[in-house]
């Protein structure tokens, strides 16, 4: 596994047919990082931004990368305002996020693989690694499998506030070697805030499982095989356990079956973390609406609205 502190003046630029979109707010610690192991394969990196108050854009726009800005309301919304008004003219299209950072032989997997491409290919899945207090987490679920290359036009990204995947409405998905490192510089007061965000966006798509108010697409494209298992798991096993319990087993799940102690310290405060806390509060979040909802006489959307302050039920083309 190899990761890039900083890879400027060091990888050859080989470019292929592909394009980079990535979102941006705030990234000014990351996205010098992220453009250079993206301009090792792309000819083009767009930088959908999010009206960033720091450098972000300044950067991006000094090295090279198209700059547009739209206003956030959550990932997959943002992505596919980006897929239907960018000018992609490229056949190939790549999702990077900006604390993320393209390996070297990933760099290489990806120019070979797009050469050489059969007609049916019209994808291609990803490994993906985080770093959390300087340590690679390789065990817990990981790494995860996630399409994240596609001919334009053959794959859509799914309408959920969160764990939305890209996913392939023709052809078929080959794997790629090397891996891409999810590696965020921030602390761990900003890592337990930006998850605190990712547990109101997890607890509306559980509501919407028992509420049904905001369809999703995952039955027009095809999921990974990772990715289809994890929702199956999601939506037919994890949702129908009790609140706050289930958060305790599948912390138990990541750590003894998984493997997740292999990853020593601070792979256990990130299991800890993102597979007990965060799933916690995601059920605290859920009861918080259903009792809101009881309280009030009210529907889930109206709930989700004056619990969390937003509406989450959206159009994406806006």
């Amino acid at each position: 596994m190899q990761c890039i502190e900083s890879s400027k003046g060091q990888n050859e630029a080989v470019e292929s047919d592909l394009a980079i979109v990535i979102l941006t707010f705030n990234e000014d610690k990351h996205i010098e990082r992220c453009l250079y192991s993206a301009f090792q394969v792309a000819q083009k990196v767009f930088v959908v931004d999010s009206y960033s108050m720091d450098q972000t854009v300044a950067i991006a726009k000094s090295l090279g990368a198209q700059i547009w800005q739209h206003e956030f309301k959550n990932h997959a919304a943002q992505l596919a305002w980006a897929l239907e008004n960018l000018p992609i003219n490229t056949e190939w299209v790549m999702r990077v996020d900006a604390d993320e950072i393209i390996t070297p032989n990933l760099a290489k997997s990806i120019r070979l693989k797009i050469a050489s491409a059969a007609p049916v290919t019209n994808g291609f899945i990803v490994s993906r690694y985080p770093r959390f207090a300087g340590a690679f987490i390789r065990h817990g679920g990981f790494p995860q499998w996630q399409l994240r290359i596609w001919r334009k036009g053959t794959a859509e990204i799914e309408q959920r506030w969160m764990d939305e995947h890209m996913v392939l409405k023709t052809g078929q998905a080959d794997r790629l070697t090397g891996e891409y490192i999810d590696d965020n510089l921030n602390n761990i007061t900003w890592w337990t805030n930006k998850h605190n965000g990712y547990a109101t966006r997890e607890a509306i798509d559980l509501l919407n499982q028992k509420y049904d108010f905001l369809p999703v697409t995952t039955e027009t494209g095809e999921l990974t095989r990772q990715a289809r298992y994890k929702r199956w798991l999601k939506e037919h096993l994890y949702t129908h356990l009790p609140l706050g319990l289930r958060a305790f087993l599948f912390f138990f799940y990541r750590m003894i079956f998984q493997l997740g102690f292999l990853d020593g310290r601070a792979g256990f405060v990130f299991h800890f973390l993102q597979g007990f806390w965060y799933r916690f509060l995601v059920d605290v979040k859920v009861s918080e609406v259903e009792r809101r909802m009881r309280a009030d006489g009210i529907d889930c959307v109206e709930a989700i609205k004056r619990e969390f302050g937003v509406n989450p039920v959206y159009e994406t083309s806006k």
